[in-house]
């Protein structure tokens, strides 16, 4: 049986704070996702994303025309017992380069 190899070396915490905040009888909520590690854990992850990013899907077989490549990161096996599962993952689909239809792009003209 091959031994588990983690895709990141040193410490990295990824995880959820729900926030609130009442001013003027007015009660704002928020999240935010948290990504914290050590200099390992961090570049480690900056070397995931490069490698998805620099990644040719056409040229992986075993991805599927409309598939996108993307790396699970599991609490007490890449990331903290603390973390939450996370998915890394292109958002450009083999093939058609097209996005999913949740997608909504960023406002881009900013005020």
């Amino acid at each position: 049986m091959k031994k588990y190899k983690s895709a990141i070396d040193g410490h990295l915490d990824i995880f959820v704070a729900d926030y609130e905040e009442t001013e003027d009888g007015e009660t704002a909520k928020w999240r935010e996702i948290l990504i914290h590690g050590d200099p390992e854990g961090l570049r480690s992850f900056a070397r995931l994303l490069l490698k998805l990013a620099d990644l040719n899907q056409d040229d992986v077989a075993d991805l599927p025309v409309g598939a996108r490549e993307h790396y699970h990161l599991r609490p007490n096996w890449e990331l903290s017992k603390s973390s939450e599962e996370v998915i890394v993952g292109r958002i450009d689909a083999k093939g058609s380069g097209s996005f999913y239809k949740s997608y909504i792009p960023k406002d881009i003209r900013k005020k």
